[in-house]
């Protein structure tokens, strides 16, 4: 985003996201077309976990999209997407399933989903406010403003280190509650299951490897900036 002496590491990092996210989608099409053992939807299998864990007060919904499921930890719905919520897949049943994963993590009172939770809105905000400090910076040559916009850039790399084990959380209450409930069938089914899983979470790995680039790159042209 800005050049500096790490402007080469981003660039590795951005192509490296890029081929994980082409992954995701290759992986999760493969599976999104192989039918589960038990012919359950996403949302029977959301359901169903929601249920069996004192969550049947949150419903399911489907909303457009493809891959945008989501929980939404204000309005305690699980959102799942059109080729998750009524698809049988193998796929779906793991997206779904880690869906609830987060549900199940606000029921207790995870440490770090409600750590992330706090910082969403004013890292938001700092996030917009970051990008005009390092220009205004660098082009008023005013090292505290670059220095201020690195700031809030290790807030964003914070929180991508957070949310690093709360999606892993996740993924393993999902696989644990599908060999446990049977759902996946072992072999074929839990083998994609996983692999759907582990294609999400390489996601979030990358994620926070360009949070941590481009921070190092940011504090690399503020230290140049006081030379």
């Amino acid at each position: 985003m800005f050049l500096g002496p790490y402007t080469v590491l981003i660039l590795i990092v951005f192509v490296a996201s890029m081929a994980i996210q082409a992954y995701l989608s290759s992986t999760y099409r493969k599976w999104g077309q192989v039918r589960n053992p038990r012919s359950m939807t996403g949302a029977d299998v959301a359901r169903l976990m929601l249920d069996e864990n004192g969550l049947g007060h949150i419903p399911v919904q489907a909303v457009p999209g493809n891959l945008t499921d989501h929980y939404d930890p204000i309005r305690k719905t699980v959102n799942l997407s059109e080729s998750v919520y009524g698809v049988p897949s193998v796929g779906a049943m793991a997206v779904a399933a880690h869906e609830v994963g987060h549900a199940i993590q606000d029921k207790v009172h995870m440490p770090a989903l409600v750590l992330r939770g706090q910082m969403a809105v004013p890292l938001n905000l700092g996030m917009n406010l970051a990008p005009l400090l390092l220009l205004a910076g660098i082009f008023l040559h005013i090292s505290g403003l670059l220095w201020l916009g690195a700031i809030l850039f290790g807030f964003a790399l914070l929180f991508h280190l957070v949310t690093l084990p709360v999606e892993f959380d996740a993924s393993r209450r999902a696989l644990n509650y599908l060999q446990q409930r049977g759902l996946s069938g072992g072999g074929e089914g839990g083998n994609g299951a996983r692999a759907v899983l582990t294609a999400a979470a390489l996601t979030y790995v990358a994620g926070f490897a360009m949070a941590l680039a481009q921070f190092l790159n940011i504090l690399g042209i503020a230290r140049s900036s006081d030379d």
